[in-house]
């Protein structure tokens, strides 16, 4: 079992920035393929952006490349995900998802979860 616990949320202004954390425990952190996800209020779960179990491939939704950064510190097993230019179309609760044998941009194909932390960006 890996669990998994976001953090960094917040309410933001339009263009303003958040960093959120994801801090992992239970199983080898360097093991696992790592993505970020979002809902938005009557929305499906939606890709963000996800990262390799080294770190050296990343990968991005459209609509947030350029903005967002997602890194990972296996040392901390923690992943981030930096996220500037705030818009208000990026209000959602984002989760960070856990799974093996690689990245993928489907949520249906990650393992473990987190609880989820709210990001809000006011216009």
């Amino acid at each position: 079992q890996v669990q998994l616990v976001e953090s960094g949320g917040g309410l933001v202004q339009a263009g303003g920035s958040l960093r959120l954390s994801c801090a992992a425990s239970g199983r080898t952190f360097s093991n696992y393929d790592m993505g970020w996800f979002r809902q938005a209020p009557g929305k499906e779960r939606e890709f963000v952006a996800a990262i390799s179990w080294s770190g050296g491939s990343t990968y991005y939704e459209d609509s947030v490349k350029g903005r967002f950064t997602i890194s990972r510190d296996n040392g901390k097993d923690t992943v981030y995900l930096q996220m500037n230019s705030l818009k208000p179309e990026d209000t959602a609760v984002y989760y960070c998802a856990a799974r093996r044998g690689g990245v993928n941009y489907n949520a249906r194909f990650y393992n473990y979860w987190g609880q989820g932390t709210q990001v809000t960006v006011s216009s």
